[in-house]
């Protein structure tokens, strides 16, 4: 009960217009300082030696305590009438469920500079703001470059998917491109999937190079089970800065940029995604966001507000304070008028 009435974010009053109520208490206040006026009498004497030693009592002394718990017992009264209470929500979510694999080329040619700080990190900065727009969603992390690897099975858990999301680096498999291993893999992820709806972002950056499955059996495999992809290539037009190990060290050339968009377009077409080509980190956040609002999750939030009413000890603090002043009144403190 104590917690209740502490909990001011979660306290409300039924009836809050009996707190103008309240404002009789300064008037009452007045009344009062007038009354004594009154009804202190005042008569003279020629000398005070004979009534110097005299004290007044207790019961005088203390008289004014009825008054206090009047005032307090009006008060609390008042704010038994508004009716305070607590109140404790509960939420059900109900929601479509959308589970998502996004499918990430980390090869070498990711670390190019085109992007800030390079292309790889830009996508996980993307990826990672996609990710916190998606809380009601399923979302797992598939790596490819020469090879593929399921980095984070579909989760919920969004703070496991970003862990390793954040872990992510060139250099973890094989180098190379091998767009239908990452496509096959994250159809694999999703293809047992209770999710109403699936769809896989895949973002590479280069030409299908190497890999056990083509991008065209990946395609198939992709359609047979219903899963649509939007693709995203990703490298400025032209060329771009990347880092190169030679005899004498790291050092960074310019390389054509190249990527496969009629392979990226057909994917996304005939799964019923969409292709994307990102210029930059600007271009980059936007084509999640746009991925973002075709890919809506039906959210129903059902709210059940529950309250506990918290009347009842300013009703007794009241009561017991007005019977205390009558009782005091009419024994410890009577007067004679």
């Amino acid at each position: 009960m104590i917690n209740a009435l502490l909990d001011w974010k979660h306290l409300s009053f039924e009836h809050p217009y009996f707190f103008a109520l309240l404002a009789l208490i300064p008037l009452m206040i007045w009344w009062q300082l007038q009354s004594k006026k009154k009804d202190s009498p005042a008569f003279r004497l020629t000398t005070l030696s004979g009534i110097s030693k005299v004290r007044s009592t207790w019961r005088v002394q203390y008289r004014p305590v009825l008054f206090v718990l009047r005032i307090i017992g009006l008060a609390a009264l008042v704010v038994a009438l508004a009716r305070p209470r607590s109140s404790n929500v509960t939420e059900t979510i109900d929601s479509d469920g959308i589970d998502i694999v996004i499918a990430l080329d980390v090869s070498g040619s990711m670390l190019a500079e085109d992007f800030k700080p390079n292309r790889i990190e830009a996508a996980k900065e993307a990826a990672m703001n996609f990710i916190d727009q998606r809380p009601t969603d399923r979302i797992g992390l598939v790596i490819f470059s020469g090879e593929s690897f399921t980095m984070c099975p579909i989760t919920i858990d969004h703070n496991v998917l970003k862990e390793q999301l954040s872990n992510v680096t060139n250099g973890m498999i094989k180098d190379g491109t091998s767009i239908g291993m990452g496509l096959a893999t994250a159809v694999d992820r999703l293809h047992n999937s209770g999710g109403k709806s699936k769809v896989i972002i895949l973002l590479t950056d280069g030409v299908n190079n190497m890999g056990s499955i083509g991008p065209e059996d990946a395609l198939e495999i992709a359609k047979a089970f219903k899963t649509r992809v939007y693709t995203v290539g990703i490298g400025t037009q032209g060329q771009a800065l990347i880092p190169v190990q030679t005899p004498m060290g790291m050092s960074k050339q310019l390389m054509p940029v190249e990527i496969d968009e009629p392979l990226l377009r057909k994917i996304a077409a005939e799964t019923g995604g969409r292709y994307f080509r990102a210029t930059g980190n600007k271009k980059l956040a936007a084509i999640y966001g746009d991925i973002d609002k075709m890919e809506k999750t039906k959210v129903d939030i059902n709210s059940y507000k529950h309250y506990a009413e918290l009347f009842f000890p300013f009703a007794l603090i009241a009561i017991v304070c007005l019977a205390l002043e009558m009782i005091l009144r009419y024994t410890v403190f009577r007067s004679i008028t």
